[in-house]
């Protein structure tokens, strides 16, 4: 009887098939954890880069309009421009400015910055049915743009040469000023102020301003939305006392000391220098984060928020490039 040949198959018995799947879901679950874990790290990043980038932008926007502050064309001079507001005539010259937001809102080219302490007091409201944001302040920054501009009816406009100036509105140069020695410059006019509630991104505070804007029968205001996620604006002026180009002491806006129209003003004070607190917020809550930190931008102390919102706050102080003698 012939032997018959038995070929023999080997493979995996039951305890090698067991530990390869316990090494191989160790494995699995090292790669989900660092998977997770980077996926957060990169979620935590891009939230913190969101609030930097929008705190970032909104300070500049404010740095830029106030550098440029008390600049109208080849002066520097307010008092030499005519149709400004002086004391006892708001409009002297009679122009079609605009007053929704107050009668020399426009015109008042002597106070080149200021503002509001904590407060939104404007005649023009705030937009949105939340108003503007509780204990923040408010800044006004006029100016003249820097390059020559063509004339343009319905845009309110400065006609400067290097002694004098004048506003108008109509689109004509005035007759006493000669093309050769003069330039037309568009008036800048802008409010900052933090709204409680966004038009782009409701439920969250945003920097706004009120700005001068040409239109079809005269100038006009537009409120203008600057940065969603600013939740606070605190400004303080650097005012030189005594004409010697230093800053002396720094005040809230609004302080008497610097308005020429005010009972405690100080003959020859000047704004030199504005220091800015800004209160940046994300726009959207952050499972494991809890703000208990108590933010004292200025002079108001907002208090520990408590919330899962991420913040940042910055500050600088910016030169008035036009406020020196």
């Amino acid at each position: 009887m012939r032997n018959s040949t038995v070929s023999k198959q080997t493979g995996l018995t039951m305890v090698e098939l067991m530990v390869a799947l316990a090494i191989g879901s160790f494995l699995m679950i090292g790669a989900i954890q660092i998977y997770n874990q980077s996926r957060q790290a990169f979620v935590i990043n891009e939230s913190i880069a969101r609030v930097q980038e929008t705190a970032q932008f909104a300070m500049d926007t404010l740095e830029a309009d106030l550098r440029m502050a008390s600049n109208w064309g080849r002066t520097s001079r307010p008092l030499a421009i005519e149709g400004s507001s002086i004391a006892g005539a708001a409009n002297p010259l009679n122009l079609p400015a605009p007053t929704k937001c107050g009668e020399s809102w426009a015109l008042d080219l002597l106070m080149a910055v200021d503002g509001d302490n904590n407060k939104y007091i404007l005649p023009c409201p705030a937009l949105g049915g939340a108003g503007a944001q509780a204990n923040s302040d408010i800044l006004t920054v006029r100016r003249a743009t820097v390059s020559p501009v063509a004339p343009l009816d319905g845009q309110m406009q400065i006609q400067t040469t290097r002694i004098q100036g004048q506003m108008f509105t109509d689109g004509i140069v005035p007759s006493t000023f000669s093309a050769a020695d003069s330039t037309t410059h568009r008036l800048i006019i802008n409010t900052y102020y933090v709204a409680a509630d966004s038009d782009l991104i409701p439920g969250t505070p945003a920097l706004r301003r009120k700005s001068l804007r040409a239109g079809a029968t005269g100038p006009v205001i537009i409120d203008e939305e600057v940065a969603p996620g600013v939740e606070n604006l605190q400004v303080q002026f650097g005012i030189d006392v005594n004409a010697d180009n230093t800053v002396d002491r720094y005040v809230n806006p609004g302080d008497p000391i610097y308005d020429r129209d005010g009972a405690s003003f100080i003959p020859g004070a000047r704004v030199m220098t504005a220091r800015i607190w800004l209160v940046v917020r994300g726009i959207t809550l952050e499972l494991g984060i809890q703000d208990t930190s108590d933010y004292e931008p200025g002079d108001v102390d907002l208090g520990v928020p408590d919330d899962n919102f991420r913040r940042m706050m910055i500050s600088k102080t910016i030169l008035l490039r036009n406020a020196r003698i």
